[in-house]
């Protein structure tokens, strides 16, 4: 039962037709609404139905998915219990994640990726607004539609209310939630964290946008640990066969200082830096332009 393929079957309204994805908690299927056209069908993995933390937290991320309503969101439509099934239906993203589309193209030049960032950062602007915090921001959680260069967020799965009190918390205190090459240090520990843990999360992705590795190169995880809690990322001036305008470059680091009051302030505030550091790259060469055509029409007019 538990890897039972459920395509071609109705489950509240919703005709299921292909399995196009599974995880360790849920199964992914494409279907069809009367009402709503294409969606994406999330079902809790049947062995998992029996465990009261494991639907608690299937039902918090579609409570949390529904509180957010952004263009740059995955829209939440239905969530609930059927035919002894719980069920999340979301809207039908087109394009592929942002990993698939990464490892197939390489890195992204900054112009064309400080526009991905502000997306990101506009949808996510919008959770925290909402009180939810994302906690596993990644390329994988990121859907990239490469026809309107633009990006989707979703699965708000470990996201957390900002407003939660620690009784009420799924996660043991000593133990962290997300994936831990884009895991904020504050977060290793298991303590409640707030968005500036989403800016670093954004300036990890960032950074593998611009350069196609990852801010720490630990070679196991225990090492990765070690180095989140204890080290300093690699400097973008120093990873090779990359050269950015130095005020991308700075705007990402400042993204991931080790301690949160050293980041922006928000991740509206990161991407105006990362803007910020694009646009005073463009000056110098328009003004070399300039300069080179005002010596042209001063040489003929001697």
């Amino acid at each position: 039962m538990a890897n039972e393929n459920l395509a071609g079957r109705s489950i509240a309204g919703y005709r299921l037709l292909e399995r196009i994805g599974e995880g360790g908690t849920a199964e992914v299927y494409r279907a069809e609404h009367s009402g709503r056209g294409a969606c994406a069908f999330k079902v809790l993995r049947g062995r998992l139905r029996g465990d009261p933390t494991a639907v608690q937290r299937f039902l918090r991320e579609a409570g949390y998915g529904s509180r957010v309503v952004h263009p740059g969101v995955v829209r939440t439509y239905d969530f609930g219990e059927a035919d002894g099934l719980h069920y999340l239906a979301l809207e039908w993203a087109e394009g592929e994640s942002l990993a698939d589309f990464l490892h197939r193209t390489g890195p992204l030049a900054p112009g064309d990726a400080v526009p991905l960032v502000r997306q990101l950062a506009n949808a996510l602007a919008a959770a925290h607004q909402a009180g939810i915090i994302h906690r596993d921001l990644k390329p994988e959680n990121i859907m990239y539609d490469p026809e309107h260069r633009s990006v989707k967020l979703l699965d708000f799965g470990i996201a957390r209310d900002a407003a939660e009190p620690p009784e009420e918390r799924l996660t043991r205190t000593g133990f962290f939630v997300g994936t831990l090459q884009y895991v904020a240090p504050e977060a290793l520990s298991g303590e409640l964290v707030d968005g500036r843990a989403d800016i670093y999360s954004l300036a990890t992705i960032t950074y593998y946008l611009l350069t196609g590795r990852h801010p720490h190169l630990g070679k196991s995880p225990r090492e990765l640990f070690q180095q989140l809690l204890s080290g300093s990322p690699t400097p973008l001036s120093e990873v090779k066969g990359v050269s950015l305008p130095p005020g991308i470059a700075a705007a990402v680091m400042r993204g991931l200082a080790r301690y949160p009051a050293d980041r922006q302030p928000t991740v509206t505030a990161f991407a105006e830096e990362l803007e910020a550091g694009l646009a005073a790259a463009a000056k110098p060469a328009k003004t070399g332009l300039l300069g080179a055509l005002k010596k042209m029409v001063g040489r003929r007019s001697e």
